[in-house]
């Protein structure tokens, strides 16, 4: 269960988000009956190669309290043009290394259709719309702000 934050749910996680809490998640969903189908969305860290140097790990930072009032925002009007009957989103903070899970996105939904849409959507608006912030770390420990693509 998502904790509440200044009136909000806390989409954030320090550090990687586990593969034993996406598990967990899934599973709490067993006994929804009027779920027809989930759609699942897991953005993992890449060891790029920038400039001849090997991106090791990425540091979030966000300016938390307005990430969690717009992520709200997104979440009502994306509840109000997709039939939903759950939705769960977290975004780690903190450093996350190459090859480790640092969004999850999970939309439940009576069909399909309505469930991959809503879970494209907010991942699209997510990486557009929210004041989240990756520093790109290599292996000599020097960085970069990480460029959204």
């Amino acid at each position: 269960m998502m904790k509440i934050e200044n009136g909000y749910h806390n989409i954030f996680k320090e550090g990687a988000v586990s593969s034993t809490f996406i598990g967990e998640s899934i599973a709490k969903h067993q006994n929804k009956k009027i779920v027809g189908a989930h759609s699942i969305f897991l953005g993992q860290v890449r060891a790029d190669i920038i400039d001849n140097k090997k991106v090791v790990a990425i540091e979030y930072s966000s300016y938390k309290d307005l990430a969690l009032k717009k992520m709200h925002e997104i979440r009502e009007a994306v509840f109000k043009t997709h039939e939903l009957t759950c939705m769960h989103v977290y975004h780690s903070l903190g450093k996350v290394a190459a090859g480790e899970i640092c969004l999850f996105v999970f939309t439940s939904s009576p069909h399909r259709k309505a469930a991959i849409e809503a879970c494209n959507e907010l991942v699209e608006r997510i990486k557009t719309d929210l004041p989240i912030w990756g520093k790109e770390v290599f292996e000599d420990q020097s960085f970069q702000w990480k460029k959204n693509k």
